[in-house]
């Protein structure tokens, strides 16, 4: 297990869940391009920060920017999207809606 890094926004629980996503499945956090720091969703960010969301780019998918709340261990993005309904580590279930959302945190 991995040092849990520091996560921003309305969290309300030690898994990463936060106000706008808190179903059992919702414990993926996401480190943010623009400001390399962890959210819990996009909202949060936007909440919290005053400047817009960048995206990933492609080229930097092997960069560690992925949390599971769960299990606390951390992984690229690439590892992320080659699993991305379950954590690879614990396998405890991840929110599969948050696949809708991929365009606002990666380059497609």
């Amino acid at each position: 297990m991995s040092s849990r890094p520091k996560i921003f926004g309305q969290i309300v629980d030690e898994e990463t869940r936060c106000v706008h996503y808190h179903t059992s499945k919702d414990v993926v956090a996401i480190k943010f391009y623009c400001c390399r720091t962890y959210y819990p969703c996009y909202k949060c960010h936007n909440e919290t920060c005053e400047h817009p969301i960048c995206r990933w780019p492609k080229t930097k998918f092997e960069e560690t920017a992925i949390l599971c709340g769960h299990c606390q261990s951390q992984f690229s993005i690439h590892t992320y999207l080659r699993a991305p309904f379950t954590c690879p580590h614990c396998q405890h279930a991840w929110n599969e809606g948050c696949a809708l959302h991929y365009h606002i945190y990666f380059e497609a």
